[in-house]
């Protein structure tokens, strides 16, 4: 059983009654601790804080509503922060932990997104070569995003990455749009370049009506005009920026690749045949050699 003694509170002001206190030596007796310690009235920290089982320091400051990745950047960026010693680390706690865990649960929610998508579209087409034709537009709608989110000085941030996960939805459907009217000319005999270019043709309307329609509900959040629109707006941006890159090249960008997955698609068939008739070949040749021909009667 643990027993913990305590001075009085009274005692614990007093510096003559602390000094009074008795320490052992290191000869078995024991001293009064104002021969070994000198006491002085100073100031100190009222509690020790531990951050993993190590003692930390926070540091507070107002940052007038700048972005968090921004402020991040900065204390990075400090001489302090450059030259620390070895037993101090920076810890991240609070919105910055809360930040980065954010940051990763998303990103596995986009990898698993895409291949969700990727199933899908296999189960929708019964073939494994041209959903990578639909999802190819996806690089383009993230990277028109990320462009007018540079260009309206605005951060990444949870807003903007919910913005881009609701892209991969829209530029995909304008993708299927282009393919699965492509396939269903080619079945009807036309060639390739006929079909692309009917689908182009005939399915830019309905793609531009989506990305019209999706930006002009997303312009207000985007001028911030509504309430919560300051915490919304890069989410509108994101949308807005993604789906104009996309449309524009998706009708230049879809066709091509879709070319090439087309063309490698007959590759991979031809190779994959040429081994079957082989093995075809050899079954035909193990039951011995065929019987010649008999030779043709000549008559009399």
């Amino acid at each position: 059983m643990a027993i913990r003694a305590q001075l009085a509170l009274d005692a614990r002001q007093d510096l003559e009654a602390l000094k009074l206190l008795r320490v052992p030596s290191a000869q078995g007796g024991s001293v009064s601790l104002g021969t070994v310690a000198q006491f002085e009235v100073g100031a100190g920290s009222a509690q020790i804080t531990r951050f993993d089982r190590r003692r930390s320091v926070s540091i507070k400051a107002d940052v007038g509503g700048a972005a968090l990745g921004a402020v991040n950047a900065a204390i990075d960026a400090l001489p302090a922060m450059e030259h620390l010693p070895a037993d101090v680390k920076r810890a991240n706690f609070g919105d910055t932990e809360r930040m980065n865990q954010l940051f990763a649960d998303f990103g596995i929610a986009m990898i698993a997104g895409v291949l969700l998508v990727y199933c899908v579209l296999v189960l929708l087409f019964h073939d494994f070569a041209q959903p990578v034709t639909i999802m190819a537009a996806l690089p383009l709608s993230v990277g028109g995003a990320l462009g007018l989110l540079l260009l309206a000085g605005e951060a990444m941030s949870l807003p903007a990455t919910i913005g881009i996960l609701m892209l991969m939805g829209i530029v995909t459907k304008n993708s299927i749009l282009l393919v699965e009217y492509a396939l269903v000319a080619l079945e009807k005999g036309a060639s390739r370049r006929e079909a692309m270019l009917d689908a182009c043709t005939k399915r830019a309307r309905p793609i531009l009506m989506t990305t019209v329609a999706m930006g002009a509900g997303m312009l207000p959040i985007a001028l911030r005009i509504g309430a919560d629109a300051d915490f919304r707006a890069p989410m509108a941006i994101a949308v807005i920026g993604g789906l104009i890159t996309s449309t524009v090249l998706s009708l230049f960008y879809v066709p091509v690749v879709f070319s090439y997955v087309d063309d490698a698609r007959k590759w991979v068939g031809r190779l994959w045949r040429r081994p079957a008739a082989a093995g075809v070949a050899a079954n035909h040749w193990q039951g011995g050699e065929p019987a010649r021909r008999a030779p043709a009667a000549i008559g009399g």
